[in-house]
């Protein structure tokens, strides 16, 4: 691991689904190792997506670069090395954001509709972050009543969600990809809310732009097969 001198490896502090987080001598900054390991469905299928860890750390620097060059902060300090990114610690809020431009997933089956339908407008929808309750749709009442997040960082949340979604849907059409949906995870930095996590094919939905071909985890999720060409797709695509 190639690390400035100066900061060092602590102990892992927390590992989820696609990522191990590890604290440093810095309080304020944590290392980030993405794995291959893959879910589905709040892990009720599991799998591995072979060089997926290494595609993810890459894409989503890529993207992160792409939006502090927008004005839009978020926690991305450094790619360290194949897998591994530095990141400044959060303190995640535990609403994430879902902003969706057409539908598919969860929201045809909650609402019945037709997926590949085309919303009018960007929808953006809250989640309780909470693998134990399978991360389950809440309103703007539960985040305040509950706490997990006030009003006015729900009002500054939605903006920042329709920002990145318009930075990233004009960038990815470039790229004949189209932005269909994805999840952001936001956090306190002292007196900043910055975008956390990671952008890549495991939390947003990338369909190729002339044959609606699905280039992310849905190929997991739904047994289609070329999961990880899919994935080096989406990488070699932004990249240009």
């Amino acid at each position: 691991m190639t690390i400035e001198t100066e900061l060092k490896r602590g102990e892992m502090f927390y590992e989820g689904k696609a990522k191990q987080l590890f604290a440093t001598s810095d309080p304020d900054l944590i290392i980030a190792y993405f794995k291959d390991d893959a879910t589905a469905f709040n892990a009720k299928k599991r799998g591995s997506i072979e060089g997926k860890g290494a595609v993810n750390n890459r894409v989503s620097q890529l993207f992160f670069g792409l939006l502090e060059s927008e004005g839009i902060r978020t926690h991305f300090v450094k790619r360290l090395n194949e897998r591994e990114m530095l990141c400044r610690r959060l303190q995640i809020i535990p609403v994430e954001v879902v902003i969706r431009n057409i539908v598919a997933g969860s929201m045809a089956k909650r609402l019945g509709r037709v997926e590949g339908e085309v919303l009018s407008r960007p929808v953006v929808e809250w989640y309780y972050k909470s693998d134990a309750l399978d991360d389950p749709l809440i309103n703007d009442d539960h985040a305040e009543v509950f706490g997990w997040a006030t009003a006015q960082e729900l009002a500054r949340l939605r903006e920042l969600a329709h920002k990145i979604n318009r930075v990233l849907s004009n960038f990815l059409n470039h790229r004949d990809i189209i932005l269909v949906d994805a999840k952001f995870e936001f956090g306190r930095y002292h007196d900043e809310i910055l975008l956390g996590d990671e952008i890549c094919p495991d939390t947003c939905r990338f369909w190729d732009k002339a044959t609606r071909a699905k280039l992310d985890k849905d190929r997991f999720r739904r047994d289609l097969g070329g999961v990880e060409q899919a994935y080096q797709e989406v990488l070699q695509r932004v990249s240009r």
